[in-house]
């Protein structure tokens, strides 16, 4: 299965409103995407693809979050979030350096297979090279689309969720044979307010309530060895 394209435009950047049908339609997309890969490209979002600006990527986050709440209404107290004082949300610039391909070693790779902490991330990206693991564990190459946005689910999200939402592995290869190109992208990491209590959607007690900030910093110390 190839990850999904899915048409931004009834509710892009550039329109100051989409109908409930328009809303419902884009939320039965992305809830499919979501389930079953875990990312989404978005087209037509109304973000410049040569100028990715920081408030635009917080606009798109909230709409596309704005559109799940057709299928999920936990995430309305969210919306207006993430531009708050308390909230680890990072727009960080990912830039790989040129590498001899010819000298690495087998198996070697950009960036090795991991998933992401948050809720959702944002990738802007322009050269080939990510990979995400499909639920069979294969690997599948995520292409570069012109102009659109690369979203997927991050941790924090699949456990919201109560496991609907699917936060999978990713990683990015080195370039082939011959070839040094340097790559460059923009992950935004979006996050919610850190007093936020996430609680399962569906009600259930698959995972105790948590914080958003306590569970970043969980996963931080996870990562980094702190205690």
């Amino acid at each position: 299965m190839s990850i999904p394209v899915v048409d931004f435009s009834a509710y892009g950047l550039n329109e100051k409103a989409a109908t409930d049908e328009q809303l419902r339609a884009l939320s039965k997309e992305l809830k499919k995407a979501l389930t079953e890969v875990g990312f989404v490209f978005l087209k037509n979002t109304g973000i410049a693809e040569e100028e990715v600006r920081p408030a635009d990527a917080i606009k798109a986050a909230r709409r596309f979050l704005k559109v799940l709440q057709a299928e999920y209404a936990c995430f309305i107290f969210w919306v207006c979030g993430v531009t708050a004082d308390e909230n680890g949300t990072t727009l960080r610039s990912l830039y790989y350096p040129p590498v001899n391909s010819e000298k690495a070693k087998e198996g070697q790779l950009r960036c090795g297979e991991h998933s992401d902490y948050g809720t959702i991330t944002l990738l802007f990206q322009n050269s080939d090279g990510l990979q995400v693991r499909r639920r069979s564990g294969e690997f599948i190459c995520a292409p570069t689309i012109p102009g659109a946005v690369l979203i997927n689910v991050a941790d924090l999200m699949q456990r919201w969720t109560s496991d609907q939402f699917v936060s999978v592995l990713h990683r990015v290869l080195l370039p082939p044979v011959g070839d040094c190109s340097t790559r460059q992208s923009l992950a935004f990491f979006v996050q919610p307010d850190d007093e936020a209590l996430i609680t399962c959607c569906d009600g259930s007690n698959k995972y105790p309530p948590v914080s958003a900030g306590a569970y970043l910093i969980e996963r931080f110390n996870d990562s980094y060895g702190r205690n």
